[in-house]
């Protein structure tokens, strides 16, 4: 089986040119915790992201064609401001499911929609599907999950507007990658569904390699980054101005690594700290770190000039290094703490960064790789908590997949995990996980064996499965 790694430029590749600095290090304005979010926002006020314009891929249709072998109702156009796709089998079997692609940057400004990576299995096991572009681009979840479920809600209108009367889905599932991972959490999450706009009522939840903790994706690149200035001398600072980001990445590569450009993988005596500290933000001792690691350094050193506003997404710093400080035990990470309602509830609807608190009660089958270190498997330790905490682990089953990649699944990874969320809402049987908060199991050789499809071709170093 192919493997397909989807691409960064789509997934993932958050800019980091800062807009308005704000937040501070070592103290800040803000009191503790996830509640400083909470606040009485001034709905009024606009954003660099409210400024952007998108347009809508004028190709889009011409990337919708039918799948070999195959005879489908398919329909593209837009709706709210996005492009969509649409697919019913002759057969339906009367579940719609929804899906949610990932990271878009502005570079192209084209809205664009993808295709499901296991279209031909959703096809010829009778399901529908659609899928939106979202009305924005970049770290947009808000636009992500409104604009999904605007588009779920409309799926029977537009197959009347195409000359087909179908009766309602009796099923609905959501399944997404990266942010999409996020989009899929949250639609199904208490607070959306008691603040959006648009709302849906799923019956279960397939994300994959999702970003699944929310904003703390954000305070994970800073406190690596941090750690990385403080253990190379080279001042710690935050906010870093974007004209000084590129100096400082020098100075960390030639103060932490033997010789970067040539083996990234190669850190020093005192490299090696920050390579441990890494392992512990990430998600702890694991299959698929060590050989990762070199991977994806320059990816994280990226995002050192982030000024926690999230690419003007929000307009004042979110940023908080504490859990991880706290988590870790490590005084190389100095505090940084947010700014007091930068992301807060609204009333005009879901927040801008809408929250994955772990308050949901549909079958979630979240699938995840071992040795990302873009999305790293962290983000499942905190869901699982997250859900533990507020009475929904009953509800969550998660799975590894030993690669280093990000969204890095074979086709059958995928069908198992989504085919295993749909026998579990249509049987009531709960499907086999990974124990992946549990640091002894993380830390077997053999974690991630269980769910890797064993015909996958290339496990980036990772030694094979016995």
């Amino acid at each position: 089986m192919e493997r397909h790694t989807t691409r960064l430029a789509y997934l993932g590749v958050i800019a980091t040119a800062g807009f308005a600095v704000s937040g501070c290090l070592g103290g800040g304005s803000s009191s503790s915790g996830r509640d400083d979010e909470d606040g009485s926002p001034d709905t009024t006020e606009t954003r660099p992201h409210d400024q952007r314009v998108f347009v809508i891929d004028a190709a889009g249709s011409d990337e919708f064609e039918a799948l070999e072998g195959r005879e489908t109702d398919r329909w593209t156009g837009e709706l709210n401001g996005a492009r969509y796709h649409v697919e019913v089998p002759e057969n339906w079997n009367r579940i719609l499911v929804m899906y949610a692609h990932g990271y878009r940057d502005g570079d192209p400004e084209e809205l664009t929609v993808t295709n499901p990576q296991i279209r031909e299995y959703l096809i010829d096991n009778n399901f529908a599907w659609a899928a939106s572009s979202y009305s924005a681009n970049y770290y947009d979840v808000r636009a992500g999950v409104e604009d999904t479920n605007a588009l779920a809600m409309a799926f029977n209108g537009i197959a009347a507007e195409n000359g087909r009367n179908l009766q309602p889905p009796a099923t609905k599932y959501i399944m997404g990658v990266s942010m999409g991972g996020h989009v899929a959490a949250a639609a199904i999450e208490q607070e959306t569904r008691q603040t959006a706009n648009n709302v849906v009522d799923y019956d279960g939840a397939a994300p994959f390699c999702g970003v699944m903790a929310d904003t703390e994706l954000f305070n994970y690149f800073l406190a690596y980054n941090l750690a990385a200035m403080e253990l190379a001398g080279v001042g710690v600072r935050f906010p870093v101005a974007s004209d000084e980001a590129d100096g400082i990445t020098r100075q960390i590569r030639e103060a932490l690594w033997d010789d970067f450009e040539a083996d990234p993988a190669s850190v020093n005596e005192q490299g090696q700290v920050l390579k441990d500290v890494l392992m512990q933000l990430s998600g702890g001792p694991r299959p698929g770190y060590e050989e990762g690691f070199g991977r994806w350094q320059e990816q994280l050193q990226s995002y050192l000039a982030s000024d926690g506003t999230i690419n003007g997404i929000l307009n004042a710093n979110m940023l908080d290094t504490r859990t991880y400080r706290d988590a870790s035990n490590q005084d190389l990470i100095p505090k940084v703490t947010p700014d007091a309602g930068a992301n807060a509830r609204r009333d005009d609807g879901l927040r801008w960064i809408p929250r994955v608190n772990g308050e949901f009660s549909v079958p979630v089958v979240s699938t995840h790789t071992t040795g990302d270190l873009f999305v790293p498997l962290k983000m499942q330790q905190i869901y699982h908590d997250r859900a533990a905490a507020n009475g929904s682990a009953n509800y969550l089953v998660q799975r590894a997949i030993r690669s280093t990649g990000h969204c890095d699944f074979t086709d059958q990874e995928k069908i198992d995990s989504f085919a295993a969320m749909h026998a579990w809402v249509g049987e009531g049987t709960v499907p086999a996980g990974d124990a992946v908060s549990d640091p002894a199991e993380v830390a077997n050789p053999e974690f991630g064996c269980r769910f890797t499809d064993p015909a996958a071709p290339d496990l980036q170093g990772i030694p094979p499965c016995p």
